[in-house]
């Protein structure tokens, strides 16, 4: 590309200590606006003078602060990881003291009563309008309608729930426990994975240390023939976070006491309040019409994987008790699938080399959403395997069709990394009015190994989509003010994007273009195909059942009016839910980062986004997935405004209609069954 950007890269060679004085003068420079605003007198109130002054101040200090917070999910050196975490600390401590400055709440209600009997009201732009209600609507969330001494008390609370959080999550970040098996213990487990496990000598014998990171602990849930094996790994697994589960406690007992005093019920009443479902009513029935839908055709799955497992356990002479436990669902899932249509994971993952699939991935969605990508050499990243890009309208005429920078940090490596978004794992900096989209994937890709290429199963490649998706949302956002920006819409609606161009990965034709066997080069055959595709739904009744089971117990917590033994309650609403037995009660609350990752009564989302996301897909793409015309639709229509309208609205005009439930239930079920919830 001859243009040069207009914006320059940003830098990634901070130290420990000026993350920590760069933080500490953007949160003084953001309070010194706040204070002439908080000084305004009343006639002086506007929408220039409080209104964009506070958007303008709120753009900047996330520009600045963002990419530092950015530093303890990714960064290798210790030291940067403790600056970055600290530095959102006083991030968190400072949103909440802005949060609650009544003098500027004062100089917004002003400012608004001025624009509207002026006249000014009308004149705005409907974003501009939507920015003063939300503004608005921010402070009487805040509780600043609220006594002093309450909103002083509230002010605590928020400090230290936002404290407990950043605790939580910082414990998920430095996690590093491993477990510890034989090679005859993982047998079973492909050879490729085993080779990549940390090998020492214990006694006279050889073992692996296994990590609880997705790449290493999900291949022995997976494949491991030994109960014994994958039971000890389930519980590790579910047990390496027990430290949370005092901090969880902790988070919850404050939310109570948030929602209580600020007037709500509920705390998932105070969150929904601004969703698309608007009550936790909405989503207690969302979830149990959904349940009342999947549980027959769930127990129809367990009678089958019961079966195989009975028949399994005679053949190999493992005792046998009769019941389907929480370890042995991924195995009899895969074993099933395998089995039935002779599908075998590791052959599919052959076809998928990282180094065919990112540069294939990216393609399509150049093409289809008419953008391009440079790569970007000997430039400023956090580690020398992250990959940078700027971003260009596709037919670029000058450097005013820039669009922004992406990086791509696919690999994991001696510690873990966890963005704060949950699942979408992504992390959206918008550096004043150009994007700059930070994305690092959930399950990290193993790289390279002695015998073989850097290899993604076909789950991996549905998450490089569904991740690469919020990236887009993030660069073709074009929103005069940030905070609507990109991914900045109704949690709820978030994930529909991505979940929406999840389709692409069991289209044939997109399938065959995105696959090259590492030995072979030839693209996936279409019997593999055919068997992929056919493999989606196969028991979507457990896999369903299980995302409900994650949603009521956050609801469930959000919900209740004091505290209970959440331990407890993790294991047996996950036995009456998810339909799979436990042995011993394990604290697996402790690794539900959601919960305190801004996903608060909140996980229902991603199944309610889907509904919006099959209605997309089928109404607009299905016909032709790869047609840049409907892209170009999707680009201006959804993508276009982020959160600048009510998402309903997005749809509305993408759609031509409301939205409905039938293609999401016609994909579950192949038909609609009757449901007792508007909500679905």
């Amino acid at each position: 590309m001859a243009f040069t950007p207009p914006q320059a890269a940003p830098s990634w060679d901070h130290t420990a200590d000026n993350i920590t004085q760069l933080t500490k003068e953007s949160i003084e420079k953001h309070r010194s606006v706040m204070d002439k605003v908080g000084a305004l007198d009343a006639k002086d109130c506007n929408f220039e003078s409080v209104f964009v002054a506070l958007a303008n101040a709120d753009t900047h200090f996330d520009s600045v602060t963002e990419p530092l917070a950015f530093y303890q999910n990714v960064s290798p050196e210790k030291a940067l990881r403790d600056a970055s975490n600290d530095a959102e600390s006083l991030v968190r401590d400072f949103g909440v003291e802005s949060s609650m400055r009544l003098d500027v709440f004062t100089a917004k209600v002003a400012a608004e009563k001025n624009i509207k009997e002026s006249g000014q009201w009308n004149k705005l732009s409907p974003e501009q309008q939507r920015l003063i209600e939300k503004m608005i609507l921010d402070g009487t969330r805040a509780g600043l309608a609220l006594p002093e001494g309450q909103r002083n008390e509230l002010m605590a609370l928020k400090k230290e729930l936002s404290q407990v959080c950043l605790e939580f999550s910082k414990n998920f970040n430095e996690e590093n426990g491993v477990i510890t098996f034989t090679e005859e213990e993982l047998k079973g487990v492909p050879k490729d994975v085993i080779s990549g496990y940390t090998k020492r000598s214990e006694g006279n014998k050889e073992v692996f240390d296994v990590t609880y990171k997705t790449p290493d602990i999900f291949p022995v849930f997976k494949f491991a023939e030994n109960p014994k094996t994958r039971k000890r790994a389930q519980e590790g697994h579910e047990s390496r976070l027990s430290v949370n589960v005092p901090l969880l406690d902790k988070a919850l007992e404050l939310r109570r006491k948030i929602a209580s005093l600020l007037g709500y019920k509920t705390w998932a009443d105070y969150i929904t309040e601004v969703k698309m479902i608007k009550s936790g009513k909405g989503i207690e029935d969302f979830l149990d019409d959904l349940e009342s839908k999947l549980r027959p055709v769930g127990e129809k799955e367990l009678e089958i994987l019961l079966a195989m497992k009975k028949e399994e356990h005679e053949e190999k002479g493992f005792p046998f008790d009769g019941q389907f436990y929480i370890w042995d669902y991924r195995y009899y899932d895969r074993k099933y699938i395998e089995e039935s249509l002779s599908l075998d994971d590791m052959l599919v993952k052959e076809h998928f080399p990282v180094s065919v699939v990112v540069p294939t991935i990216l393609s399509i969605y150049q093409n289809l959403l008419g953008v391009k990508f440079e790569e970007l050499k000997n430039t400023s990243t956090w580690h020398p395997e992250v990959q940078a890009f700027s971003v260009w309208e596709k037919d670029a005429k000058d450097a005013s069709d820039f669009i922004g920078y992406c990086y791509l940090d696919l690999f994991p490596r001696g510690y873990t990394r966890m963005l704060p978004f949950g699942l979408s794992s992504l992390a959206t900096t918008v550096l004043m009015d150009r994007g700059v989209t930070l994305w690092r994937p959930w399950s990290p890709i193993w790289p390279t190994t002695p015998d073989r290429p850097a290899l993604m199963r076909h789950d991996d490649v549905v998450t490089f989509f569904h991740e690469m998706g919020h990236v887009f949302h993030g660069l073709l956002s074009k929103t005069k003010f940030a905070r609507f920006h990109g991914t900045s819409v109704a949690r709820d609606f978030v994930e529909a994007p991505s979940q929406m161009l999840e389709n692409w990965c069991w289209e044939p034709k997109v399938l065959e273009q995105m696959s090259s066997h590492y030995e072979t080069k030839r693209p996936l055959s279409a019997d593999l195909i055919e068997k992929i595709i056919k493999s989606r739904y196969v028991n979507v009744g457990l896999f369903y059942l299980r995302q409900l089971f994650f949603a009521k117990f956050d609801l469930k917590v959000h919900t209740d009016q004091q505290s209970h033994d959440y331990t407890r309650l993790w294991n047996t609403l996950r036995e009456e839910v998810s339909l799979v037995k436990y042995d011993k009660e394990s604290p697996g609350q402790g690794t539900f980062g959601h919960i305190t990752g801004g996903y608060d009564a909140g996980y229902y989302g991603y199944t309610y986004s889907l509904v919006f996301a099959a209605d997309m897909y089928a109404t607009v793409f299905k016909a032709d997935p790869l047609d840049p015309a409907r892209g170009k639709l999707y680009r201006d229509k959804i993508l276009r405004y982020g959160g600048s309208r009510e998402e309903l609205d997005s749809l509305k005009d993408f759609l031509g209609r409301e939205p409905n439930s039938e293609a999401f239930l016609k994909e579950l079920f192949g038909t609609v069954p009757a449901s007792k919830s508007a909500n679905l």
